[in-house]
């Protein structure tokens, strides 16, 4: 299941003739890709750089094949409905090219292809790649570093997974890397209601119901974690000034009850500034970054 290298999947036919995946075949891939190790997240010492890539890739391993129907339970079925509200905000035509980023089983590639864009799913977690179901192509790697190519597709969602990432800076000058200008992100995720009513409420249902929901359905550790994991995220005004070093712009915020929704439109001159001054901070992403195509199969 890890692999020690990465290579190209077949991409569908799209009305760009720009490429999209390079591949550096001799690349190998980092511990945490290579190594099955089975890393458990402590929900009261939560992990950090390394040791969170490899917990929350073991994690999602785990609860793969029971995921989509928590999801559904914990949230009553709005996680339907806030996923169909992500790929609508990104307002891209039919034909764009859109990188659904820790795709888990899917549901954003489906929506998105549902509404005529072109997805391609990246995820950490190979067990997460083969539940999907989705007819998109899946790519088994770190959205830290993306097999693809500068300004190469239209936009990018990405579904309750900023929390698992292990630096958001990175990723969002990643995502200004691949985006070209005046493309899209949608970013969906967990969050505390603004009404200090709701607040409470949901704090107790988060902490104390969900992991007995998950328990029972699933994996009461994982499900432990889920409320604990929201104390990655930083404060909405530092997350708007992160996402606006990196060269977006036209940033809003969304809140719905247990999630918000953030939105951006990738700048042009000088996000294309931004990224060349980052670039050699980022050597080990972009093309030669570790993706492997993933196998349904599991082999």
């Amino acid at each position: 299941m890890g692999c020690s290298t990465w290579s190209q999947t077949t991409m569908p036919p799209t009305p760009r003739t720009r490429p999209l995946v390079s591949v550096a075949t001799t690349q190998t891939a980092p511990t945490a890709l290579r190594a099955d190790r089975a890393v458990k997240i402590d929900p009261e010492n939560l992990p950090e750089g390394d040791d969170k890539r490899a917990a929350v890739r073991s994690l999602f391993d785990r609860i793969a094949g029971r995921y989509d129907l928590v999801n559904r339970v914990i949230t009553f079925g709005l996680d339907v409905r806030w996923r169909r509200r992500a790929v609508s905000a990104l307002d891209l035509s039919a034909g764009s090219i859109v990188l659904d980023l820790a795709c888990g089983t899917g549901d954003l590639c489906r929506e998105t292809s549902r509404v005529g864009m072109v997805p391609i799913g990246v995820d950490l977690s190979m067990g997460m790649l083969i539940a999907a179901r989705t007819d998109a192509p899946l790519l088994h790697g770190d959205v830290l570093a993306l097999p693809v190519q500068e300004g190469a597709v239209d936009g990018a969602v990405c579904g309750f997974a900023l929390r698992n990432l292990v630096e958001l800076p990175g990723f969002f000058e990643e995502l200004a890397r691949v985006i070209r200008p005046g493309g899209r992100i949608s970013l969906l995720d967990a969050a505390e209601p603004e009404n200090k009513l709701l607040r409470r409420g949901h704090r107790i249902y988060f902490q104390k119901i969900v992991p007995r929901i998950g328990g029972l359905l699933s994996d009461r550790a994982a499900y432990r974690y889920l409320p604990k994991s929201l104390a990655y995220m930083p404060a909405w005004t530092e997350l708007k000034q992160q996402l606006q070093t990196a060269g977006f712009v036209d940033i809003e915020r969304r809140v719905f009850l247990g999630a918000h929704l953030i939105t951006a439109t990738r700048g042009g001159l000088e996000a294309e500034r931004i990224v060349s001054l980052t670039a050699a901070s980022t050597r080990g992403r972009g093309p030669s970054g570790p993706v492997s195509v993933a196998n349904k199969s599991g082999s």
